[in-house]
């Protein structure tokens, strides 16, 4: 053999073994993560918060784990469910991606959900809320990492509101869809348990511009209090409708967690109307935790506005992907042992606060009372009033009970059950 093809073939070996062992620092070398948001839908405000959250995390960390680069792969989903798949395959099945994290609706990421059981794609929801996806339909490479159920804060809030204020009588006022559901039936449920009693439920259509009607109704009724639940647009103009009637004064107003989300009560005029309304979420801006203050003191001066959670519930899904890679050597590519050390991942503080799964791969969590209060430079933001702490998506009821019902629905609030 001449000693040039002896060469070759020595050549050809190198890069081989370079391959094998990932001595090239190419793009196999990747931990690959394929992102989706809807940033050209109605809820786009909310997407950016989410792309600004988690590649945030990735940003301080160098945008790389265990010496491997990570490389994150944006797409919107536009808020459709056919464009959310076919943006599901496009990064799995072009881009390679070893994971896929975000969605915002739930429509989209159940479709999306069909899509990754056949695949086997890790698959990550930290902010679709939708109860089933971790109760009744569960996918078993679909885990909601720094997520949460609809229920999930709702159903502490029953018992609070019962416990700590005069409201026996509540009427519930919501969008009429499966969040605004779910949402009020887990206030409705355990506040019903304890005696409370229901006057009225008013669903309205979640782009509903006029609360006139709705209004006077609640007027007519008397009720001792009403728990809200609206998104979006309606959600600030209920806000601003309730002050405007004279009813901020008169009839106490409970609100499920997005409804005083920063990505509605910035834009409520005036501030006033946004100050001293008392709901539960698993995220107040204005906690008094270094984990917290500081992703709030980075997200302000980055983009220049407070964080609604969207935010730091992507920063915390990158919180969670990275602890539990940094535990297996980054070797993202065995599936299996990469969802293990997710699901054994605890998480000791994050802006929510400390967070572990519970077997049913939903977070168990700390819920806040918070109220709205007006700061020094004129935002209005959450603070704590009180820490409900490991907060179970089943509340205190027995799981395989709770799971014999049907999930929340218009039908179903669970004023009858247990």
């Amino acid at each position: 053999m001449k000693k040039g093809q002896i060469l070759s073939i020595l050549l050809v070996v190198v890069l081989m073994l370079l391959a094998a062992c990932g001595g090239g620092g190419g793009e196999e070398d990747s931990i690959k993560i394929g992102f989706l948001a809807p940033t050209t839908s109605t809820s786009a405000e909310s997407a950016k918060d989410m792309v600004n959250g988690f590649q945030m995390f990735w940003d301080k960390h160098g945008m790389e784990l265990c010496g491997r680069p990570v490389e994150i792969f944006t797409e919107d989903d536009a808020g459709d469910p056919d464009v959310a798949l076919s943006k599901a395959r496009l990064l799995v099945e072009q881009r390679e991606v070893d994971m896929l994290v975000g969605l915002l609706f739930a429509h989209t990421g159940l479709s999306v959900s069909e899509y990754v059981k056949d695949t086997g794609t890790p698959t990550f929801y930290p902010v679709i809320s939708a109860d089933d996806i971790t109760q009744r339909t569960p996918v078993d490479n679909l885990i909601r990492i720094g997520g949460w159920t609809s229920s999930q804060v709702h159903h502490p809030f029953g018992v609070w509101v019962y416990e700590n204020t005069e409201c026996r009588n509540v009427l519930t006022i919501a969008s009429d869809y499966a969040f605004g559901h779910e949402v009020v039936g887990g206030f409705v449920n355990t506040f019903t348990d304890l005696g409370g009693t229901v006057v009225d439920q008013l669903w309205n259509p979640t782009g509903e511009a006029d609360f006139s009607s709705y209004l006077a109704t609640i007027q007519a009724e008397e009720p001792d209090c009403v728990f809200s639940l609206q998104v979006g647009a309606a959600a600030t103009r209920l806000i601003q409708s309730w002050y405007e009637f004279g009813l901020k004064d008169v009839i106490p107003f409970y609100a499920g967690e997005v409804q005083t989300d920063q990505s509605i009560i910035r834009g409520v005029v005036p501030r006033e109307a946004a100050v001293g309304i008392i709901s539960a979420g698993h995220f107040a801006e204005g906690r008094e935790s270094p984990a917290t203050e500081e992703f709030v003191t980075e997200f302000f001066e980055k983009y220049d506005k407070l964080p609604g959670y969207y935010a730091p519930a992507t920063y915390v899904a990158g919180q969670w992907i990275a602890q539990a890679l940094e535990s297996i050597d980054c070797k993202v590519e065995d599936t299996e042992a990469f969802l293990q050390a997710v699901r054994d991942a605890q998480l000791a503080d994050t802006p929510f606060g400390p967070e572990t799964l519970d077997e049913y791969d939903n977070p168990i969590f700390n819920v806040y009372i918070r109220e709205t209060v007006l700061r020094d430079d004129g935002e209005v933001w959450n603070v704590v009033k009180e820490t409900i702490p490991n907060v179970s998506q089943f509340w205190t009821y027995d799981p395989a009970e709770f799971l014999a019902q049907p999930v929340y629905s218009r039908d179903y609030q669970g004023i009858d059950w247990p």
